[in-house]
C-alpha cells in the first residue's frame, strides 16, 4: 500500500518525522533544521527501514528552493543594504573569497581538482538565512545595528549565490579541468566555448531581466491589486504563489536560468508593492513546510558513514566554516573601526551554512564538478555547523555578561 501512494507516504512521513526530531532539537536548544536533515538521514536510501522516493524528494525540494528563494527576494531591501553596504559588501566579498581560498586549500591536501575546491569553497562561504534569522530573532537583534549588518551581509552573499548558480553552467567544463592555476589564452576560452556559453547565458538573464523590470514590475502589482479588490484572502494567497511559482517556471523553461533566480526576481519586484508585508505573511506557513521539506530531501542525500569514512576531511570543512570564516567575518569587522563585541557578533552569525550551500552542492553534483562524496561532506559539515552555532552564540551571550562585570 505504501508503495501505491508514494507521494502521500513521502508527505506524512517527512512532516511526522521532521516534526518529531524538530522538537527533539529545539528542546535541546539546537536549531529545528537539525532534526529536518536527520529526518532525510532516516528515511535516506543510506539507512534501513522505509526509503523514500528520491525522486519525488528531489522535485518537492525544488518547490521549496523556490519558495526559499522568493522569501528572500521579498525580503530583499535596497534601503536596509544601504544603510551599511561598506561593511556589508566589501565584508561578505572578502569572507566569501577567503572561505574559497580555504576550500581550494583543502583540495591541495586530497585529490579533488582545483576546480572542485573552489567549488566546495564558494559552497562553505554562504550562511544559512534561516538559521542566522532565527538567531538573531531568538536573542532580539534584528533591529539592532549588529543585526542590521549581519542581515545585509547575509544579502550580499545570497545576490553572490544568485549569480554563481547563473553563471556555473557555462563555467562547468572549466571547473572540471584538473589544474586552474595555469593562465588559460582566449583562444583556449573559446576553444573551450566557455566565453561562447557565458555570453549566451548572460544574454538570456539579461532578456529574462528587463522583461521582468519593463512588464513584470507593472503586472505583478496590478494582479495584486486586482486579487484584493475581489476581497478573498484565498485568492490573494493563491496569487502570489501563482506569481513566485509561475515566474520560476516560466524563467527556467523560456530563458534556461535556474528556478532559483526567477522566483528570487519574483520576490524582488513584489517587495517594491505596498502588498509585499500581506505577501509575505500569507504564504509563509506554505513556505515553512516546503522548506522543511527541502531540509528533508536535502537530509535523505547525506551518507552518515562519511563521517567515519572521511573524519579528517569532514573536520577540515567544519573548521573552514567555524573557524576560518569566523576569524575573516571578525577581522574584517574590526578593521572596520567596530567594537568587539559587535565583531563577535557578526563571527558567530556566520559560522555556519545551509540551504544555499546546498543548492550550490547539489548543482556541482548535476553540473559533475563534485562528485556525491564532496556532497556528503558539505552536508555533514553543514549539519555540525548548525548544530554547533546555538553552543557559539551562548558563549558569546557568556562573553557580554563577563565584559559587563569587568
Amino acid at each position: 500500500m505504501l508503495h501505491s501512494t508514494p507521494l502521500i507516504t513521502l508527505i506524512v512521513i517527512a512532516f511526522a518525522l521532521a516534526f518529531v526530531l524538530g522538537f527533539i532539537a529545539h528542546k535541546l536548544k539546537l536549531s529545528p533544521i537539525v532534526g529536518y536533515l536527520l529526518a532525510g538521514v532516516i528515511i535516506g536510501p543510506t539507512t534501513p527501514g522505509y526509503i523514500a522516493d528520491l525522486k519525488l524528494a528531489h522535485e518537492l525540494a525544488e518547490i521549496g528552493v523556490i519558495l526559499l528563494m522568493f522569501g528572500v527576494g521579498l525580503h530583499f531591501s535596497w534601503k536596509d543594504l544601504a544603510d551599511v553596504k561598506n561593511v556589508a559588501l566589501t565584508g561578505a566579498i572578502c569572507q566569501m573569497g577567503i572561505a574559497t581560498l580555504m576550500g581550494w586549500g583543502v583540495s591541495l591536501l586530497t585529490h579533488w581538482s582545483s576546480g572542485t575546491g573552489i567549488l566546495v569553497g564558494l559552497t562553505l562561504s554562504v550562511a544559512s538565512t534561516v538559521v542566522l534569522l532565527r538567531a538573531l530573532e531568538e536573542r532580539h537583534l534584528l533591529s539592532t545595528k549588529r543585526g542590521k549588518i549581519a542581515v545585509s551581509w547575509l544579502i550580499v552573499e545570497d545576490l553572490a549565490v544568485v549569480v554563481i548558480l547563473v553563471v556555473l553552467p557555462a563555467l562547468a567544463s572549466l571547473f572540471k579541468m584538473q589544474d586552474l592555476t595555469k593562465p588559460f589564452m582566449l583562444a583556449d576560452l573559446l576553444n573551450k566555448g566557455v566565453l561562447i556559453a557565458l555570453g549566451i547565458t548572460f544574454l538570456k538573464v539579461a532578456t529574462f531581466m528587463v522583461l521582468m523590470l519593463i512588464v513584470g514590475k507593472r503586472f505583478i502589482p496590478w494582479m495584486l491589486d486586482a486579487t484584493i479588490q475581489a476581497k478573498s484572502e484565498e485568492l490573494f494567497r493563491l496569487s502570489v504563489l501563482a506569481i513566485a511559482l509561475g515566474v520560476a517556471y516560466g524563467a527556467a523553461k523560456l530563458f534556461g536560468v535556474s528556478f532559483a533566480l526567477g522566483a528570487f526576481f519574483a520576490g524582488m519586484i513584489l517587495s517594491e508593492s505596498k502588498l509585499s508585508q500581506k505577501a509575505a505573511k500569507e504564504t509563509l506557513p506554505l513556505r515553512d513546510a516546503f522548506a522543511v521539506l527541502f531540509f528533508v530531501a536535502m537530509g535523505m542525500l547525506l551518507n552518515p558513514n562519511i563521517i567515519l569514512d572521511q573524519p579528517y576531511l569532514v573536520l577540515a570543512v567544519v573548521l573552514v566554516i567555524v573557524l576560518g570564516k569566523s576569524i575573516g567575518a571578525y577581522l574584517i569587522m574590526i578593521a572596520f573601526g567596530y567594537p568587539q563585541y559587535t565583531a563577535f557578533t557578526i563571527a558567530v552569525s556566520l559560522a555556519q551554512i545551509g540551504e544555499f550551500s546546498f543548492i550550490l552542492a547539489e548543482l556541482g553534483v548535476k553540473l559533475k564538478i563534485l562528485t556525491a562524496q564532496n556532497q556528503d561532506i558539505i552536508l555533514a559539515g553543514a549539519i555540525i555547523s548548525i548544530l554547533l552555532n546555538p553552543m557559539l552564540f551562548n558563549l558569546l551571550d557568556r562573553f557580554k555578561k563577563s565584559d559587563k562585570a569587568a
